[in-house]
């Protein structure tokens, strides 16, 4: 039997209390959890789920967003799809993989991604992956059969879109839309297909958001690319406190890594410090993206150890908010260790 000991302030169950804990590892999974009177200088998260990604998009790093949306990502022209064509197979698995190892250097072991260039596509993404971390894969064109799921780039209304969907849901796949993004033209076209995850959700009305409440539609918010992208210079896009209060479960992503860094403690951060977003809030953003493996992104008895240590003696020593303090003193800049229990012992 493997077994370690972890000591230290530990951000406890689905409150993400902090608490001066033992947390004792066998097999992969939390065995124990005992409170302890002495506090140690590490603290201990649970890792993170960046719950929308395109990390194809690594080739084109940092390439200017200097034209409307559309023109930069919109399939099947544009720029991001007119680079993806050009990159040899090879470099793009080297760039995936080189992502997948940014995103749990920085605490997150666990992603979904859109996966362009069909059933093709989704092998490289399959080749570029580590087996420490989760993948939920929506391809396209195809690739959605060999993948996890579809993920349509926008809802259009067609008919082969509806039976792409179809042809999907038929072959037991989940199935995730953008929409929202740039507007309000894709978001009722986007509802009828009856999707299991929005993506962005950024000019969601009242009542867009009490239809994803009332049909238990998990919505991923990426608000540094709708930033970054032009699609939203204000903090109420995403309407990201009406969702909360709606009862919707919002989770959080990065988006493309072509003009965002796929770091969760940076996207909180703009989160906490724009939207002025509850600190528990975002720790539940962070993690609960796993709900789409059947995982539960939570440091409890019994559940996977997956888990990032972090060196808190500075933030320790003065904060009067240890979570506030996790999301924008410490980040991925104070991470000590990386546990990947969970998935490890899955093998």
């Amino acid at each position: 039997m493997q077994q370690e000991t972890l000591e230290g302030l530990a951000f406890v169950g689905e409150a993400f209390t902090p608490e001066n804990v033992r947390i004792v590892i066998e097999n992969g999974r939390i065995a124990e959890i005992t409170e302890r009177k002495t506090g140690s200088a590490n603290w201990i998260v649970p890792a993170f789920f960046n719950a929308h990604t395109h990390i194809a998009d690594t080739v084109g790093m940092d390439t200017p967003a200097d034209r409307p949306l559309a023109e930069l990502v919109a399939p099947p022209n544009g720029l991001k799809h007119r680079l993806l064509r050009e990159t040899p197979p090879d470099r793009l698995v080297s760039a995936m993989r080189d992502t997948i190892g940014f995103m749990k250097a920085s605490g997150t072991l666990g992603f979904a991604d859109f996966r362009e260039g069909g059933p093709e596509g989704v092998d490289l993404l399959r080749q570029a992956a580590d087996p420490s971390v989760g993948m939920v894969v929506f391809g396209r064109d195809g690739g959605e059969m060999t993948a996890d799921g579809l993920g349509l780039s926008s809802a259009k209304g067609t008919a082969g879109e509806g039976g792409a969907v179809r042809r999907a849901k038929a072959a037991g796949k989940r199935f995730a839309v953008h929409a929202g993004e740039a507007g309000v033209k894709d978001i009722e076209a986007a509802f009828s297909l009856d999707p299991d995850l929005i993506i962005h959700a950024t000019h969601f009305t009242k009542e867009h958001i009490r239809e994803a409440a009332d049909r238990d539609i998990p919505i991923v918010i990426c608000p540094r690319s709708n930033w970054r992208l032009g699609v939203t210079a204000d903090a109420r896009r995403p309407p990201v406190h009406d969702m909360l209060k709606a009862g919707c479960r919002v989770f959080l992503g990065t988006d493309n890594v072509m003009f965002v860094s796929p770091d969760m403690f940076a996207e909180a951060a703009f989160l906490q410090t724009v939207y002025k977003t509850d600190s528990s809030d975002l720790l539940r953003m962070m993690t609960g993206g796993f709900s789409l493996q059947g995982r539960r992104g939570t440091i409890e008895e019994g559940g996977p150890a997956d888990l990032v240590v972090l060196d808190g003696g500075y933030a320790g020593r003065w904060t009067k908010d240890p979570a506030a303090s996790l999301i924008t003193r410490i980040g991925s800049a104070g991470i000590l260790r990386i546990i990947s229990g969970g998935y490890t012992n899955a093998l």
